[in-house]
């Protein structure tokens, strides 16, 4: 009998040590305190760093081209170079304004590729510029002819239930910064900025577009616990600082409820916390059966997460892997080979099948 379980023991373990080995990750180079990147063909990504530098790395030889910017950014807290998305020889970049003063936003700037120099334009900024160094979010995303952003609270509370300002909401403008007519604002919340798709939102630091359903879906940190996961949804509210999202305030105090009706429901809620970062909804031919699902990556907790959301009365989570390539700031999914690439610590790393 005890040979019996010990045979258990040893196939239960082996197969947890054949999982573990599915995958592999390999180093494809150091880059400085990375924020966000963007495939801009099968070779090249386009990385910001969070001191102020944009770079280029060819994935295949390594190659690194440093590309001058004329954006007015400052380093602040959690702020600085922030988010960047590529499309159609264009690129987009969510970044700490400096707006004088002590003063900063999470602002949004456009420049057409130049691998030489790029010169932005300003297409959005959040007002009012505030005097923190919290909570800037940001991340971006685009759907059609429109992109979407998210704007954190900067530390302010209850800034992110006043519809007249834009701290602590989700953003939606056209890629040239015009104003879609069909916002809130135009459809039943008159009071709201032009720009506010949504409110209520804490610091949000995972955006993306579903390859599937098309819609926009996010993660935000809470405070002390209360991360999560939804989907944007327009004209609604998600209810910080009403709600702690089953978070409490760092001293411990009670914020508020987890959940009530009026206001957004999450699909998935993390507490403790785990510190949400970027997500995606996997699309690809590397790990093709986790097609349709949503990757979930974290600071704090330093791990990558899948969760199957197609029954949202049963959401499914398994965590693939824990404490193997650090802080995980961003995720994106290689647009042939559907490998999966982070930028976690200091590197920029590669995850593959370990065929």
């Amino acid at each position: 009998m005890k040979i019996f379980f010990i045979l258990v023991f040893l196939i239960i373990n082996l197969k947890s040590f054949s999982l573990a080995e599915d995958f592999k990750f390999k180093k494809i180079s150091n880059v400085d305190n990375p924020w966000g990147s963007s495939f801009i063909n099968n070779e090249e990504i386009i990385i910001t760093e969070k001191s102020g530098k944009i770079k280029l790395i060819n994935v295949k030889s390594k190659e690194i081209i440093k590309i001058k910017h004329n954006l007015n950014f400052i380093e602040d807290g959690q702020g600085g170079l922030l988010d960047i998305i590529y499309k159609d020889n264009q690129l987009w970049v969510s970044y700490t304004e400096d707006r004088q003063n002590g003063k900063t936003s999470t602002s949004i700037a456009k420049a057409k590729l130049d691998k030489k120099e790029l010169i932005f334009e300003n297409i959005f900024q959040a007002n009012p510029p505030i005097n923190s160094g919290y909570h800037f979010g940001s991340r971006l995303a685009i759907k059609d002819d429109y992109i979407f952003a998210s704007a954190g609270e900067r530390g302010q509370g209850m800034i992110a239930q006043d519809g007249t300002k834009h701290p602590g909401s989700i953003i939606r403008i056209h890629t040239n910064g015009s104003i879609p007519t069909d916002n809130p604002k135009f459809e039943g919340k008159p009071e709201w900025l032009p720009e506010i798709y949504q409110i209520g939102i804490r610091n949000p630091q995972g955006l993306t577009l579903s390859p599937y359903d098309k819609k926009i879906y996010l993660s935000n940190h809470g405070a002390r616990g209360g991360d999560w996961f939804g989907e944007a949804k327009k004209g609604e509210n998600y209810g910080w600082k009403i709600l702690g999202w089953g978070g409490t305030n760092y001293t411990g105090t009670k914020i508020g409820p987890k959940w009530k009706p009026g206001f957004t429901k999450a699909i998935k809620y993390w507490v403790p916390s785990i510190a949400t970062s970027a997500i995606t909804i996997y699309k690809g031919k590397e790990f093709s059966e986790w097609n349709g699902h949503a990757l979930i990556t974290s600071l704090k907790d330093k791990s990558l997460r899948k969760l199957v959301f197609n029954d949202l009365s049963k959401v499914n989570e398994k965590i693939i892997f824990k404490n193997k390539i650090g802080r995980i700031r961003d995720i994106q999914v290689h647009p042939d080979s559907g490998k999966i690439y982070f930028l976690a610590g200091d590197r920029l790393w590669l995850m593959e099948k370990n065929n």
